[in-house]
């Protein structure tokens, strides 16, 4: 298979563990018989500096003619820090979503056997742990009209859904559920919020197109005790941008290190993977970056393109980096760590 691939590296770490899944996928295609054409692009920071705005046209133009993009992360500090900023590196990450149509972002939570003990939750809590979040990414508060009023003494933000929005992702949720154990839930706060009944009334009014899919319906505060008791209880859960923003980094904890886990976000054309991991910028060119929730995501881009036997080399080639302790700093726990670019090698050489 001949795959086009757009390349954003991004800001931070962004460009380093880029490179170890660059690494790990042409060693892979070099395996498996398959020829990748990588692009570059500029976004975030790097973008700014270099064109002034953080999702040029021509990034834009090569996401587009892509049959998939392998994004690192957008984020830097001088912009963190200037609340008066009138561009930022993160509005090119949500222009890349809108312009790209990525509606649904995928979210996968699960433990590795070898890490279970460097979890913060107890073994007895997350063993068995496998979970997606499928979190709405091109509306909601984000999106809806913001502003100031009063001499700027008050501010608002609008969350808006239209029950087409809600229904492409609830569709995604109910598809994926049929393909694992037929659970949904659905998370919300309709107990308060208008918004979140439409999510719930939208979806209830589907559950009779699936009906061999249990659907259950829990409030968002719910689920972020929940998922710290009980995170095995849940299956496939969709919800809105903004909670999902929050709840699956407090699911990502699970799994022991946030750069472990990998998400794509995906759309009706368009397709991009990316660590959930930020630009982690007092990491950046030390060569110290934990690579393997890149390289996951670089594992859920093989496996959408129907490349099973490729994503599970991947997959487990990334669980015998852990198994041996071919691992970062962040999970060396006192043993020896390895380099950022040293685990990519590594990782391979052994596929």
């Amino acid at each position: 298979m001949k795959l086009n691939i757009a390349l954003l590296a991004g800001d931070g770490i962004g460009p380093e563990v880029i490179d170890q899944a660059v690494k790990v996928s042409d060693k892979i295609a070099e395996k498996f018989g398959h020829e990748i054409s990588w692009t570059p692009a500029l976004t975030g920071a790097a973008a700014i500096d270099a064109v002034g705005e953080p999702y040029p046209d021509s990034t834009h133009a090569v996401c587009e003619a892509a049959d998939a993009v392998l994004f690192g992360a957008i984020g830097h500090p001088r912009f963190d820090n200037d609340p008066s900023a009138k561009v930022r590196p993160e509005q090119g990450l949500l222009k890349m979503r809108q312009k790209l149509g990525l509606f649904a972002n995928v979210r996968p939570t699960f433990t590795f056997p070898s890490l279970i003990d460097k979890s913060p939750l107890k073994r007895e809590r997350i063993e068995g742990t496998d979970l997606v979040f499928l979190r709405e990414l091109t509306s909601g508060v984000y999106f809806g009209e913001r502003g100031r009023k009063d001499d700027g003494n008050t501010a608002y933000d609008t969350m808006l859904y239209t029950r087409e929005e809600i229904q492409r992702l609830a569709k995604k949720g109910f598809e994926l559920a049929m393909t694992r154990s037929k659970r949904l839930c659905c998370v919300d706060k309709a107990n308060v919020l208008e918004s979140s009944r439409l999510w719930r009334e939208t979806v209830q009014a589907m559950e009779k197109e699936y009906p061999e899919v249990t659907v259950s319906y829990e409030f968002v505060d719910a689920v972020a005790m929940r998922l710290v008791q009980w995170p095995s209880d849940y299956d496939v859960l969709i919800t809105e941008n903004l909670f999902g923003d929050i709840l699956t980094d407090e699911a990502s904890v699970i799994s022991g290190s946030m750069g472990l886990m990998p998400s794509a976000s995906v759309g009706t054309d368009n397709k991009l993977y990316e660590p959930i991991h930020g630009s982690y910028p007092q990491a950046a060119g030390k060569d110290i970056a934990n690579p393997l929730a890149t390289v996951l995501s670089a594992a859920m881009m093989f496996e959408d393109f129907g490349l099973t036997a490729e994503a599970k080399a991947i997959r487990d080639v990334v669980n015998k980096s852990l198994a041996e302790g071919v691992v970062t700093e962040d999970l060396a726990d006192g043993a020896k760590a390895y380099k950022t670019s040293e685990v990519g090698d590594w990782l391979a050489t052994n596929i």
